[in-house]
């Protein structure tokens, strides 16, 4: 599956532009993951990442070959306002974890994160040919959450009280999309725009209206 275009050249969007990561881009996760408020809507530990946690982080998880890491850039101005990866692809079982952080505070609640996770979710299904996209968000990112489930993600479980923050215990939930589910969120797009009702596929809405993944799962 890596040989398929696990590693697209650009994803690209109404608002958003996803780009393979720079070294350059080094510089704005410095500023992001040392902010206390991202840090403390990304982080298990209390406080800012340390420049050696974030240099270790950004080679990994933005450079290395074993996560798909996109930044995200606004697409008038081609600004950097955050990042977005697949990690753990399990070929086998076509499964991977998602994560996204809009490390611009000035670009929250603009619909630029909702899309860049749109954009990913598209690739994985439409192009790699995975089943199953999952991510763990904490129970108090009421904004992530909202996203997530404008996308399509269902809540499928949680960790109870898992993390301490803000004076209180908090979950941890565990949410996913499956491939039909996506499927079908584009069936019915598509019959709403189409004017049909009933949201249910025709003939004419065969898989030839929906990118056809590349060999499917497990290849």
């Amino acid at each position: 599956m890596l040989h398929r275009r696990w590693f697209p050249d650009h994803l690209d969007g109404d608002l958003v532009v996803l780009r393979r990561h720079e070294r350059d881009n080094l510089r704005d996760f410095m500023r992001w993951y040392q902010d206390p408020e991202v840090a403390r809507l990304t982080r298990y530990q209390d406080g800012p990442m340390r420049v050696e946690e974030i240099e270790r982080f950004f080679t990994m998880r933005a450079l290395g070959p074993d996560s798909m890491a996109m930044a995200i850039h606004i697409r008038d101005t081609n600004r950097l306002i955050g990042s977005c990866a697949f990690s753990q692809l399990d070929a086998d079982n076509g499964s991977a974890l998602f994560h996204i952080t809009i490390g611009e505070r000035d670009a929250w609640g603009r619909g630029y994160g909702s899309e860049a996770t749109r954009l990913m979710v598209d690739h994985a299904f439409g192009s790699l040919g995975l089943h199953r996209v999952a991510l763990s968000v904490f129970a108090f990112n009421e904004r992530a959450i909202r996203a997530y489930l404008r996308v399509g993600f269902e809540t499928e479980g949680r960790s109870r009280e898992a993390i301490w923050r803000d004076g209180r215990w908090w979950d941890e939930l565990h949410m996913s999309v499956l491939e039909p589910e996506w499927r079908r969120s584009r069936w019915e797009a598509r019959a709403t725009a189409d004017g049909r009702a009933d949201g249910q596929p025709d003939r004419a809405l065969d898989d030839a209206s929906i990118e056809p993944a590349a060999g499917g799962r497990g290849g």
